[in-house]
């Protein structure tokens, strides 16, 4: 009995240290090495796409809204005079930025800091706008053998998509930021408002003059036409009548 006992715990030390073995193999493959951490980059894209639509909130420090946009984003990269595209995911966008009484900043970002997007609107009486937009991306390179790159833009001391208090600046147009010689990024379409947010709600929307335009002018232009036809049609019907009245005084 005790010659059975002693085997028998020799074969259970073994079937243990054979799992334990196991499990450790197991734990090696699924670690991977820090060298080989795979960093996020975009991909840019020969043509263009329609951008998804995202919308992005910032709350200050006692949680109350302090700013809201919706917005797709493209980041147009030219290198080596050929055009580059590409769209920010909302869905991989992280939101940060600060809020202040007369100036606050709004930072979308990518993951690894592969691309950003970030406005800084200011406060001045009863108006705000967006006085700087700073963008970057680092895509992947566009070719074989080409290094990698970072290309970054600023547009500093602007009044852009200017609104009210308690207004949202709102443009289905295109709105294309020229931030330096190789990048620009397009925004289409764009709702944002910052500093009064009523419930996180956007206020009454203030309409871009490019929407204003493409609304308006088709009217304006069909006036025009219209008057241009009677006009044509009330001096045909004249001259006919006045041709009339000289044949009755024959």
């Amino acid at each position: 009995m005790m010659r059975w006992r002693h085997t028998g715990g020799r074969s259970l030390f073994f079937l243990a240290a054979v799992i334990a073995g196991v499990h450790l193999q197991r734990n090696d493959r699924s670690v991977q090495p820090a060298s080989q951490a795979q960093i996020y980059q975009p991909v840019l894209q020969p043509s263009e796409a329609v951008p998804p639509i995202g919308t992005y909130m910032l709350k200050n420090l006692v949680g109350k809204p302090c700013i809201k946009a919706t917005v797709g984003a493209e980041f147009i990269v030219i290198e080596k005079k050929k055009t580059w595209y590409f769209n920010l995911d909302p869905s991989s966008v992280r939101t940060a930025g600060y809020c202040g009484r007369e100036a606050a900043v709004l930072s979308l970002t990518l993951p690894d800091n592969a691309a950003s997007l970030q406005f800084t609107f200011r406060k001045e009486n009863n108006l705000f706008y967006v006085t700087n937009v700073t963008v970057h991306v680092s895509p992947r390179p566009v070719c074989q053998g080409c290094a990698n790159k970072t290309y970054s833009g600023l547009l500093a001391d602007q009044q852009l998509f200017a609104a009210a208090k308690g207004q949202s600046y709102y443009c289905k147009s295109e709105n294309l930021l020229l931030t330096s010689p190789e990048l620009r990024i397009k925004l289409v379409p764009l709702q944002m408002q910052a500093f009064t947010l009523p419930r996180g709600h956007y206020g009454e929307e203030v309409e871009c003059w490019a929407d204003f335009n493409h609304r308006v002018i088709p009217v304006i232009i069909g006036a025009i036409v219209t008057g241009v036809i009677l006009i044509a049609l009330l001096t045909s019907l004249f001259l006919k009548d006045r041709r009339r009245e000289g044949y009755d005084r024959l």
